[in-house]
């Protein structure tokens, strides 16, 4: 079966994820990027990415290759942003939601503040999913690394393989 990690990350944890898990599995990445970046630090960090999200917004992305008959399964990655997933997902998503349609799907978050349970809700409705075939929910994996974090990531990869 072959997979895919579509992910969207500002300071790192997302992308560490990421990276870890398509080590682990043989994943093949996809990461997107606006072609506006979010402020990455103080007050404006949390007050544009916040209202981005809050809003739906869909940013405009840096060109990306998704050969989705390629993949069977689909995982996505994203930090939370007021509780919701953050509008380069959402994007991603709005441009090729009928070229998900049959795949297995799964997602991670990273988060400092709260909201990732929320935001992984949403993040099915917004696909039109029921459930996710695995989820998991980390607290800055990279930034306050640990093993306990680490066995999570191993334990999310092993449904992965499933």
């Amino acid at each position: 079966m072959n997979k895919v990690i579509v992910y969207y990350s500002l300071e790192g944890n997302t992308d560490y994820v990421a990276n870890y898990i398509a080590n682990k599995i043989g994943a093949d990445l996809i990461r997107i990027e606006p072609k506006k970046e979010y402020p990455n630090s103080g007050f404006k960090k949390f007050l544009w990415g916040g209202k981005s999200a809050v809003m739906g917004e869909t940013p405009e992305l840096e060109d990306y290759v998704f050969d989705y008959e390629k993949y069977d399964y689909i995982i996505f990655g994203t930090p939370v942003w007021a509780s919701q997933f953050t509008p380069p997902i959402r994007t991603f998503i709005k441009e090729n939601k009928e070229k998900l349609v049959n795949k297995k799907i799964s997602a991670f978050t990273c988060y400092s503040g709260g909201g990732a349970q929320n935001a992984l809700e949403k993040l099915k409705q917004f696909l039109g999913i029921n459930k996710f075939d695995a989820e998991l929910i980390l607290v800055d994996p990279k930034n306050k690394h640990s093993d306990e974090k680490d066995s999570q990531i191993e334990a999310f990869c092993e449904k992965l393989e499933k």
